[in-house]
């Protein structure tokens, strides 16, 4: 297997809490929008990632990787009964931010495996950090590829699956990775797997540009440093909300411009299918729900991937 082929695999192997999709980026510029239907509420999301292969040895076939992520969301909760529900514990930003260390290594000429361990930190950062700030997560995965190297009779494909295991609170179990991509036809593609499952259409030979139809699963979570209890009608009681997330289940299309091999413009424009904006405690049980209406979804960005 060459230098480049073996680096590319690097990159598909980095998982990320289980929902996060395997990613060939060394580097992603992004923005999303998320105007919540019904509601004056919305979210805003930034997104900055980096991530570098370290070759350990003369035959580059082992590797670790380094990499960075941050996450800034604009939270604008503006509906009066939500407000009452936040009283004096307004949130108006959380942040995230994600340092991990991969290593992968060739397992045979069919396979190869690899591993990660990472830590974040996901708050609304009111104050100094706090141990309920950071999570941290491992995740060991296998991957097959038959991109280039293809059997006889068979379309180029790739298989991807593991477990990955992370502390955030209300996720006390590993959780199952399962990939598959395949080149069906010289200018179609399509995956199967979680977060996304996708069909792609290249718009000319080149493949400069394409098209695809997506369903995907999007979310955010975020420590609350000052925990409280909300003043709602929904039911909690005096449970006590420590924590702030969203879970996204979507389905639309997307639209990618290559402006080299590797620099890629991308935008996506969705429907959510579910979309729970919620408080959570301790346990991982919703304790006040902040949104629950289907709502448009934008996203777009520029990524330089190998």
């Amino acid at each position: 297997m060459n230098y480049r082929l073996n680096l590319l695999i690097v990159f598909i192997g980095l998982i990320g809490l289980g929902v996060k999709a395997q990613t060939t980026d060394l580097a992603r510029v992004e923005f999303l929008n998320l105007p919540l239907s019904k509601s004056d509420n919305s979210i805003q999301r930034y997104r900055v990632l980096i991530q570098s292969p370290i070759p350990l040895k003369k035959g580059r076939s082992d590797f670790f990787v380094v990499g960075a992520e941050y996450r800034y969301l604009d939270v604008n909760i503006k509906d009066d009964n939500d407000k009452l529900a936040f009283g004096s514990h307004q949130v108006s930003s959380v942040e995230r931010i994600d340092l991990y260390l991969g290593y992968t290594w060739k397992y045979s000429d069919e396979w190869r495996l690899g591993m990660k361990v990472g830590a974040k930190v996901q708050s609304d950062l009111e104050g100094s950090l706090i141990a309920d700030d950071f999570t941290y997560e491992v995740g060991v995965y296998a991957i097959n590829d038959k991109r280039k190297d293809v059997p006889e009779g068979k379309n180029p494909y790739r298989l991807i699956a593991g477990l990955t295991y992370s502390t955030t609170p209300g996720r006390w179990l590993p959780l199952p990775i399962l990939n598959y991509y395949e080149e069906f036809h010289p200018n179609w593609t399509f995956t199967i797997g979680v977060p996304k499952t996708n069909i792609r259409h290249y718009l000319n030979d080149s493949h400069k540009d394409a098209i695809q139809a997506f369903a995907t699963l999007d979310n955010d979570y975020a420590n609350l440093q000052q925990n409280f209890v909300p003043i709602s009608i929904q039911g909690s009681g005096t449970k006590v909300a420590e924590s702030i997330q969203t879970t996204i289940v979507l389905a639309g299309l997307g639209y990618e411009h290559f402006f080299t091999k590797h620099l890629v413009f991308y935008t996506y424009a969705a429907h959510s299918v579910y979309n729970n904006f919620r408080l959570e405690d301790g346990d991982g049980d919703k304790i006040y729900q902040i949104n629950s209406e289907k709502s448009p979804y934008f996203r777009a960005g520029i990524k330089f991937k190998y």
